[in-house]
């Protein structure tokens, strides 16, 4: 595993600590309603350049809504966000698109186009920087598909570019999705449960693939999680929510089994996560590392 930084849990605030680089991401009291359900409340938080943050909770924790917020997916209620120091609820048009430009999105479900190539899904994160249809690998420049193949090598997949999307097994699409979101040269990396629908050892191996690209290209990741283990060995720092609302932000080393647990609010909660929680790993202690 690759060793991790320490850090240090944080509010929202203009930077991410006192003579330190400024905040990626800030949240400051950020809510959002659906009608009478309180998808997020009075969230404050910051993320700093180069930080590994997950996000941990149950499923309907508010955790998807928050990354959704992030690229202007969702719009708050009430509260003040800003990404890479943009006001985010406020971008529109150009500005946003500039903005989605700089954060790479990995999603559960892959959202691949099954029918095309490996190559051409990834070179689809590109769409951004070039202008006009693209029906085709020979539509994009010589130099994008070079870089693509340079990307699907980085995630192991380099012999299957040229096989359609859905001939690939789950761990491997997705990391043709990672591949993807690589190619818009993001700052910043969204990762909306990305596991949760693979196998234990494709789990493990795409999650050490996130933080070796993260370590190696110095990006921001901010990923969402219900796995316990996966959390503890992966994570800088690890943001619990409940309910919408934080109820624990600390660095991933000050973390026990039995605290990390905690974040799910009930015996009952923890007990549903099944063997998968029963077998995580205790938090490397910092004199550890």
């Amino acid at each position: 595993m690759l060793p991790r930084r320490q850090t240090q849990a944080t509010g929202a605030t203009s930077s991410a600590g006192a003579g330190g680089p400024a905040a990626v991401v800030e949240l400051a009291g950020v809510s959002k309603s659906f009608g009478s359900t309180r998808a997020l409340d009075d969230v404050s938080l910051t993320v700093a350049p180069g930080e590994i943050v997950v996000l941990l909770g149950l499923s309907g924790s508010g955790k998807s809504t928050l990354l959704r917020h992030l690229v202007g997916l969702e719009t708050p209620t009430s509260g003040v966000l800003r990404v890479l120091d943009r006001p985010v609820a406020a971008l529109r048009g150009k500005e946003l698109r500039e903005l989605r430009s700089q954060v790479g999105f990995v999603f559960q479900q892959f959202e691949l186009v099954r029918s095309l190539s490996v190559l051409e899904n990834v070179l689809t994160g590109a769409l951004a920087r070039i202008t006009g249809p693209r029906l085709g690998l020979l539509t994009y420049r010589r130099a994008l598909r070079l870089t693509a193949l340079q990307h699907l090598d980085r995630v192991g997949l380099l012999a299957q570019a040229y096989q359609r999307s859905d001939t690939l097994s789950g761990g491997q699409q997705q990391r043709v999705a990672i591949a993807r979101a690589l190619m818009q040269d993001p700052k910043i990396l969204l990762a909306d449960e990305p596991v949760a629908s693979l196998d234990p050892d494709s789990s493990a191996q795409v999650m050490a693939l996130i933080r070796q690209i993260a370590s190696e290209a110095g990006l921001t990741v901010v990923c969402s999680l219900h796995q316990v283990d996966l959390a503890l060995s992966w994570a800088d720092r690890i943001v619990g929510l409940r309910d919408g609302r934080v109820v624990r932000d600390a660095p991933a080393v000050d973390y026990t089994k039995a605290g990390a647990m905690e974040i799910y609010g009930t015996p009952h909660a923890a007990a549903a996560l099944g063997p998968l929680a029963a077998a995580a790993p205790r938090a490397v202690s910092a004199r550890d590392r």
